[in-house]
């Protein structure tokens, strides 16, 4: 009996280890396995693709659309080759209709804040005098046009002239000036009250003040008082 219950023992421990080696190598397995799903890593669309055309010209692409290598060599205000390359999830074709990635420009070597006023569009200022001598200037900030290639930095600062307008017409102002000038009418169409009420007052300065105003709007001297340019 002893050796019986001896020999039950030592096999029920042997079956026992086996049975656990079993379940930890298929534990082990199952936790090496790839899984059957797989959450898709989210990814963000830089937000210049908005801008690129999908399978049109890379030679028509905007220049935020691409990558351009600067061309040392070249003169200013010449016309000029650049070695360019599109940017990351961005597709476009060559005249055949074969997609590309590197391609040529051709664009006038010159920087940004030396195109024309035309290529690019500025910020405005309300609050700067126009009428005024020397002619005043604002601090503005200009970005140029997407379809024109430049060097450097497409979004700059420069000074411009102010150019704002209130409404006022010049042709106004110098017709009640030299017709009811006497009456302060131009001073008042151009919103300076105190002026008007003086001539009105004074019957036009006894006709001295009609002149010099009549000379100061006919050269553009006196203006809106809210410093705008006339239309």
């Amino acid at each position: 009996l002893l050796l019986f219950s001896l020999t039950a023992g030592s096999l029920m421990t042997t079956k026992h280890s086996q049975t656990q080696s079993t379940l930890e190598k298929s534990l082990t397995s199952t936790s090496t396995n790839t899984p059957y799903f797989k959450a898709a890593e989210p990814t963000e669309m830089p937000s210049y693709v908005t801008k690129c055309p999908s399978n049109g010209l890379c030679s028509r692409l905007p220049p935020d659309c691409m990558t351009c290598n600067t061309n040392f060599s070249c003169i200013y205000g010449k016309p000029a080759t650049f070695d360019c390359k599109v940017k990351p999830y961005v597709h476009c074709v060559d005249q055949n209709n074969n997609e590309q990635e590197n391609f040529t420009v051709n664009m006038t070597c010159q920087f940004c804040w030396q195109l024309p006023t035309t290529d690019y569009v500025c910020t405005n200022s309300t609050n700067c005098m126009t009428v005024s001598c020397p002619r005043q200037r604002y601090n503005a900030t200009c970005t140029v046009r997407d379809h024109i290639h430049c060097l450097g930095n497409r979004v700059f600062p420069k000074m411009l002239y102010c150019n704002w307008t209130g409404g006022y017409k010049w042709s106004t102002a110098l017709a009640l000036s030299i017709t009811l000038g006497g009456f302060g009418a131009d001073r008042f169409y151009l919103g300076q009250w105190r002026e008007g009420l003086g001539k009105l007052f004074s019957f036009g300065g006894l006709g001295i003040w009609t002149l010099i105003d009549v000379l100061l709007i006919g050269v553009g001297y006196v203006g809106p008082a809210d410093g705008s340019l006339y239309i």
